[in-house]
């Protein structure tokens, strides 16, 4: 058990250099390695193993992976619950799965352990926004209950010491990817997003596929790649509009927009056999969709 502790120390560490170098996949798989090692250790490597899938949710979320992201911190959180680095990455990866309302809890159960974090003030303020635009007025009604947490959580993360800081740290704790800036980095890439939002509504796709561009350079987001995939639809340009209708269901494999706009844009390059196949696809997932139903229609008469 010892030896095994041990070794799974050594590739944390590792995981950690080649988190700070950019290498996140590298970097993901290293975490694994350790975790798998530490599987049979139970209850005594408990934090440990909390720590490790907390990193290798950083990576997820660099990666654009946001439900491996979610997966891993639910993880963490059930080995070590209230845990603050855990709680931020999967809010940032609901953020950017459109889960607003998971991510209003996760940000808000943040500030309840430590009301001091800037990352999670923004994120409450953005779900805010978006939840009044989705829900309306009424928007707090349809929350998710906000868990309450225990006096000794919040005691627990209040003042880690030097040593815990400066020794062995995770990801989260380097420059390139602390929560601040992971969150900053989600925020941005959101702003971008929705200035390509408004740029579409004025008719100007050439312009909005640029922001959709430089949003997802930040933050690998489904909806940025749906939205970019519409723009090329209506410019035409069909080929990239599958790539990015596929990068989006490498994200969400239960994209309804991603399947048909995929569709659309296979059966203006006479794939049919591929369109059909999306909307079959899509119609498993949401059988009444009127508008797949119609162009299911048409291509069978293609």
């Amino acid at each position: 058990m010892a030896a095994g502790g041990s070794s799974a120390s050594a590739l944390r560490r590792a995981g950690n250099e080649e988190f700070r170098r950019g290498q996140y996949g590298p970097a993901a798989q290293l975490y694994g390695r350790a975790l798998a090692l530490l599987e049979d250790a139970g209850e005594a490597a408990a934090e440990e193993r909390s720590v490790l899938l907390a990193n290798r949710a950083a990576c997820h979320l660099k990666e654009g992976a946001c439900r491996l992201c979610v997966a891993d911190c639910c993880g963490a959180l059930k080995l070590v619950p209230f845990s603050i680095k855990p709680l931020l990455r999967r809010a940032a990866a609901y953020e950017a799965l459109e889960s607003y309302q998971l991510a209003y809890v996760d940000y808000k159960t943040v500030l309840q352990i430590d009301c001091s974090i800037q990352a999670a003030h923004d994120g409450v303020n953005r779900m805010t926004k978006a939840l009044q635009e989705k829900d309306g007025v009424n928007w707090r009604e349809k929350l998710p209950p906000i868990p309450t947490v225990p006096i000794s959580a919040q005691k627990r993360w209040n003042a880690p010491s030097a040593a815990a800081r400066a020794t062995d740290a995770p990801p989260g704790s380097t420059s390139q990817g602390h929560p601040d800036q992971i969150a900053a980095g989600v925020e941005r890439a959101r702003t971008l997003k929705e200035e390509g939002n408004e740029l579409v509504k004025k008719g100007n796709h050439k312009k909005a596929i640029e922001k959709y561009t430089e949003s997802l350079k930040l933050s690998q987001e489904c909806a940025a790649y749906t939205n970019r995939a519409l723009c090329y639809l209506t410019l035409k340009q069909h080929k990239e509009a599958v790539q990015d209708c596929t990068a989006a269901l490498r994200l969400d494999p239960k994209n309804i927009k991603a399947f048909y706009r995929r569709a659309q844009a296979l059966k203006e390059l006479k794939d049919y056999k591929s369109s059909i196949a999306d909307i079959n696809s899509l119609l498993k997932i949401e059988p009444k969709n009127t508008a797949a139903l119609k162009l299911l229609q048409e291509l069978k008469r293609a």
